[in-house]
């Protein structure tokens, strides 16, 4: 493992605390059941399209593991699933390393709604909720892509840059 995965992986790690601790102080109150702050989410969707949807995957299913355990004990494995899965097809869906900015902002969008509508779907099939799917999206769904919208725009440079000096070490180490 190159010493830029290990830096990613504890960046990762460090939002993921963030997200956690200091998150829930920033929104206001009447928000905080209705928006889902999930960094790690936008950082592996950031991952999916700019280094390779297969380490998108591993971190999806690994941090979603995380966020089972610490934050949704109800079905372990649930989040786990649906990061994992929605990153990796995400990243096979738009497969294109240099993405401008509207696609990828578009993809935070339909990746935020695609790991919340089959999060959803889980509860549902393991009657978790009794509500509609018109009153999750509305409810939740909604204001939670656009704080991942907005998180995103900020992140989008950063984020960018690192991945694309990740990917530049990653062909390096493989033609050596």
């Amino acid at each position: 493992m190159s010493m830029r995965r290990s830096v990613l992986i504890l960046l990762l790690f460090l939002v993921f605390i963030l997200e956690g601790t200091v998150l829930p102080w920033i929104i206001p109150d009447a928000w905080q059941m209705r928006i889902i702050p999930d960094l790690v989410f936008i950082s592996i969707l950031f991952v999916a399209i700019y280094h390779h949807r297969h380490t998108a995957l591993l971190l999806g299913l690994s941090f979603g593991m995380l966020h089972d355990i610490v934050f949704y004990g109800r079905i372990l494995g649930a989040h786990s699933f649906a990061m994992g899965l929605s990153a990796y097809l995400i990243g096979l869906l738009f497969q294109t390393p240099r993405a401008p900015l509207p696609l990828m902002m578009t993809v935070v969008l339909l990746g935020s709604l695609l790991q919340n509508s089959i999060l959803f779907g889980i509860y549902s099939v393991f009657k978790l909720n009794q509500q509609p799917y018109n009153w999750a999206l509305l409810d939740y769904m909604l204001p939670t892509m656009l704080f991942h919208f907005a998180i995103a725009l900020i992140l989008y440079i950063p984020l960018r840059r690192q991945l694309a000096i990740l990917k530049h070490e990653t062909r390096k180490e493989e033609t050596t």
